[in-house]
């Protein structure tokens, strides 16, 4: 009995390899050109529909389930460490982050860390920044506008009153912290009266919102664009909808070299935020997986990979059957995705009925 076989090749004129037990018998030619028909054929084993769809091909890696990469509160101030929060609770604008000599440092929002006291006579953009979180708190009776003024310093006052600490007017640095939003503490790194030193780490902490934290080759750059919709795999197997957040290069250490030294190793970190926090909130720090999609094709005709046919004189064919009968036709394929491929050709319509060989 003859059987078509299912191996890669160019596009080609319509001519179907036939195959024995005893090997290649003939290469059946049918004339003409693509799409014509041939003789009536016994009909194949089992069938297919051609289906019009968004075909999209993927790649899937590992990541972790969690707050996300964690960052380090470092102090700088000298003095004596007074006060920390709880590991696990989380603190958000206008709260202390901690405390040196009794008096608090303070969390605020903002990309830019604090780097110099502020006082009047001031500008710039961390200016600004201080001014924006002034409003936010609830002060005013300044000008947001990156230049620190005597009405800045009056709402600094007021500030530093209802904190409880020395009513200078300036903002000296150390005494302010910046971070994009509200912070989870995951850890300390130091102990209630430990002496602390200006570049001392404090504690680490987190964003607050749950999400997913994945590594990628350098070369996988690419599959992680922020914006780029991509599914997340739970530990229990549901599927929800994420979206790449942040995309950042990280040096991490690798395995020893020849010399026993570790050779730095570098990495793609990708963050992914999941709106559905509710779906995530039995998880508190577990593995889980991130769909990426590599390229998309909407609106394609499509088979599944089984149903195309190798044609003798290169390329891929389809049975395609109607009623009693079927013909070989010759078809374009484009993207190949779960199992199916895209298909273009003369008689290939959708909704048409394709065979599938053994």
């Amino acid at each position: 009995m003859t059987r078509r076989t299912r191996l890669p090749a160019a596009v080609g004129s319509v001519a179907l390899l036939l195959v024995t037990g005893a090997g290649v018998a003939a290469a059946v030619g049918f004339g003409g050109g693509a799409g014509d028909d041939a003789e009536a054929r016994s009909a194949p084993p089992a069938s297919a529909t051609v289906t019009r769809q968004t075909l999209a091909a993927a790649e899937t890696v590992d990541g972790e389930l969690g707050y996300g990469p964690s960052r380090t509160a470092t102090s700088r101030l000298s003095g004596t460490l007074t006060a920390l929060p709880d590991t696990g609770a989380t603190v958000s604008r206008g709260k202390p982050l901690y405390a040196v000599d009794n008096d608090p440092v303070i969390l605020l929002y903002g990309r830019l860390p604090a780097y110099r006291t502020l006082q009047p006579g001031v500008e710039g953009p961390d200016v600004e920044q201080l001014e924006r979180n002034l409003r936010k708190l609830g002060y005013s009776g300044f000008t947001v506008d990156g230049t620190y003024t005597w009405a800045t310093a009056d709402a600094v006052r007021a500030w530093q009153d209802d904190l409880g600490v020395p009513e200078t007017g300036r903002v000296e640095l150390g005494r302010i912290g910046y971070a994009d939003g509200p912070v989870r503490v995951e850890s300390h790194q130091l102990d209630v009266g430990a002496a602390v030193q200006p570049g001392q780490a404090v504690l680490r902490y987190t964003g607050t919102d749950r999400l997913v934290t994945a590594e990628l080759d350098v070369d996988d750059q690419r599959l992680a664009e922020r914006g780029a919709a991509v599914e997340v795999t739970l530990p229990d197997g549901r599927r929800v909808a994420g979206k790449v957040n942040t995309v950042e290069t990280v040096i991490r250490s690798g395995a020893a070299g020849a010399a026993g030294e570790s050779e730095a190793e570098t990495k793609i970190e990708v963050t992914v935020t999941v709106s559905d926090q509710q779906a995530l909130a039995e998880f508190d720090r577990a593995s889980a997986s991130v769909t990426f999609t590599v390229s998309e094709r909407a609106d394609v005709l499509t088979v599944p990979v089984a149903a195309l046919l190798a044609l003798a004189e290169g390329g891929y064919g389809l049975e395609v059957l109607d009623g009693g009968s079927s013909r070989i036709v010759a078809v374009t394929t484009g993207l190949f995705a779960d199992g199916r491929v895209e298909v273009s050709g003369d008689g290939v319509t959708e909704g048409s009925t394709v065979g599938m060989p053994r």
